[in-house]
């Protein structure tokens, strides 16, 4: 069997502007409804934006207001600081909120913003280790 593709699907308050937000990262769009876009991160990795009353329609629970309750990390993996970095700066010119200071422990360098909506995303370089 071939690895799935993964579908990650979140809640929007607004559409267009969670859209041009992504936009603005670089990220491309597999398509769009009135009421949900496909947000393309990699060949398998799509990130579902859905108005919050499609997603509702989805689910068994209430759904979380992401700027209040933090449910999940979405990490995306990149190849160097310097991407890492860019990454940030593109998110925060593009209205997100720069989480914290960067983290540079174990190898890693790791940068966090909260998006428009407030899911929390991550950048992340890990250092190949020496030898």
């Amino acid at each position: 069997m071939s690895a799935p593709v993964l579908f990650v699907n979140v809640p929007v308050k607004d559409l267009h502007r969670s859209k041009n937000f992504y936009t603005a990262l670089g990220f491309d769009y597999f398509g769009m409804t009135d009421d949900m876009a496909s947000v393309i991160i990699s060949e398998r990795t799509q990130i579902m934006l859905l108005t919050e009353p499609t997603f509702a329609g989805y689910v068994r629970n209430e759904v979380a207001d992401p700027a209040k309750i933090t449910q999940t990390i979405l990490v995306l993996g990149l190849d160097d600081q310097e991407q890492v970095d860019e990454l940030l700066g593109k998110a925060v010119a593009a209205g997100a909120e720069e989480l914290g200071e960067p983290v540079t422990a174990g190898g890693r360098y790791q940068r966090h913003f909260a998006d428009p909506d407030g899911h929390h995303w991550s950048a992340l370089c890990i250092a190949a280790p020496s030898n």
